[in-house]
């Protein structure tokens, strides 16, 4: 089962967003061209009276990009429909699954974990549809 640490911040950062996409491949010649400066809260954040940020703990989401230690941005007033990451309080415990409505389960996003069967009876709440995760890939010194 997965650990949360649950903000509820505003991300105040504007920087300056190019105009050109970068390649992730062979090396093209850069381009100077600067289209404006890119909010975070606008491109992120839909509902940001009902948007909280967790960080995530364990590996069972890897197979849809989602890592141990990542930021997980996570709204509330979505619908949570079949198919959508969300974060998911299953007895009192917290984690983080596919929801398969369908067949009343979640699930995980790594072949090592099985299916989560939501019994009847049980005390099961979507708390919020996971709609992006933020990834360091280089450690702030300590």
């Amino acid at each position: 089962m997965s650990r949360f640490i649950a903000h509820r911040t505003t991300l105040n950062f504007q920087a300056p967003l190019y105009n050109t996409r970068v390649q992730a491949g062979f090396p093209s010649p850069a381009d100077d061209y600067l289209e404006g400066s890119l909010d975070l809260n606008e491109h992120l954040i839909q509902h940001p009276a009902a948007t909280f940020y967790c960080r995530v703990c364990g590996d069972s989401m890897t197979g849809v990009g989602i890592f141990d230690g990542d930021l997980l941005i996570v709204d509330r007033a979505l619908t949570p429909r079949n198919g959508d990451v969300v974060l998911a309080a299953l007895d009192g415990e917290l984690t983080c699954k596919i929801l398969d409505s369908k067949g009343r389960r979640l699930l995980a996003a790594n072949k090592r974990y099985a299916p989560i069967i939501i019994p009847e009876g049980s005390h099961f709440e979507v708390e919020g549809v996971v709609i992006s995760s933020v990834r360091r890939h280089r450690c702030l010194p300590s």
